[in-house]
């Protein structure tokens, strides 16, 4: 399976697009593209979900990482676009109570 990013940032946020299947294979690729946009101060990383289609722990995973160091840096996390299916696995794992995550865009 192959995913997708894309990324472009404005003065004050960072957009990124994922599109395809966040599993085993292609976590390690989305980790290695979004911690960098983590590094900083104050950063706001939206993430948008709209076109991934499945995603297992190791996605889950990703995103937790991605949450602690932007914490650290005094930045914050957004998930976007969430299909109902992806919103039910952060809701099963209580992410959703930590994370500002959204069906809609967010904006």
């Amino acid at each position: 399976m192959k995913i997708k990013v894309e990324e472009h940032q404005n003065e004050k946020e960072i957009f990124v697009s994922v599109a395809g299947e966040i599993d085993a294979y292609t976590a390690p690729k989305l980790r290695e593209e979004l911690l960098p946009l983590s590094e900083g101060t104050g950063k706001i990383l939206t993430v948008n979900l709209k076109e991934v289609s499945y995603m297992d722990s190791t996605g889950l995973g990703v995103f937790v990482g991605l949450f602690k160091q932007l914490n650290k840096n005094e930045g914050e996390l957004k998930l976007v676009e969430l299909s109902s299916r992806l919103v039910r696995l952060f809701e099963l794992t209580g992410l959703d109570k930590i994370m500002d995550i959204s069906e809609d865009g967010g904006r």
